[in-house]
């Protein structure tokens, strides 16, 4: 994981190549900012090392987006509010809400500001338009810890549940089972080439085990 100084430069330079016209220690406060709700103690698997992993996804593939310096901002903020207890795609929208705010107050244009919005806004479910590689590349970043080898998978999914554990076991399952099958559903969990060729078959296997342990025959 990437340490805070060079996660905080990151942000400054993602924000300033996207037009912002704040000065760099206020760009640097904002990161800082983000990165303590990043930290805050409800998260188990929405942490740092979540962002940091995001980021890493993103940076290796930057040039299958046409602007990955969005990206870059929408993975720093697409899970900037984050509370287990809210319901349906409540803390996606906030989240949108509060980047196009927090962005607007770097001096990011107002354009530019509503698109990272749209980008974080993706992360609900995950489904992305016709010809939007920037978004695909978002949701199939937020999405590889699903191909992860069955020890990280396995580590994902128990972080998921420490983040719900006020919600009795029956209830849990009987929800993180409908999510599983959401993912299923789609057409294709990640949609750019490269990555669905690396990552699909991986990721299906690691859902579908995981719904049989929840839902057993």
């Amino acid at each position: 994981m990437a340490g805070v100084t060079s996660l905080v430069d990151g942000f400054r330079a993602a924000a300033r190549q996207a037009g912002a016209t704040a000065d760099d220690a206020d760009l640097a406060a904002a990161g800082e900012y983000l990165l303590a709700r990043w930290s805050e103690p409800q998260r188990h698997y929405h942490t740092v090392a979540h962002l940091s992993a995001v980021l890493d996804v993103v940076e290796s593939h930057a040039r299958l987006a046409p602007h990955p310096e969005r990206v870059r901002l929408a993975a720093w903020l697409h899970d900037a509010v984050y509370d287990p207890r809210a319901l349906g795609d409540a803390n996606e929208r906030d989240s949108a809400e509060f980047a196009e705010g927090l962005l607007a107050m770097l001096g990011v244009p107002a354009g530019t500001a509503a698109e990272v919005a749209r980008l974080v806004g993706l992360t609900a479910g995950h489904a992305t338009e016709a010809d939007d590689p920037d978004g695909e590349l978002l949701c199939d970043a937020d999405l590889a810890v699903l191909a992860g080898d069955e020890e990280a998978y396995a580590s994902y999914t128990a972080a998921i549940r420490r983040e719900y554990a006020h919600v009795p076991e029956d209830a849990f399952r009987d929800g993180r089972a409908q999510v599983l099958k959401a993912l299923l559903e789609l057409p294709s969990i990640y949609r750019l080439d490269s990555l669905r060729a690396a990552w699909e078959e991986k990721a299906r296997a690691n859902l579908s085990r995981e719904l049989e342990v929840l839902r057993p025959a």
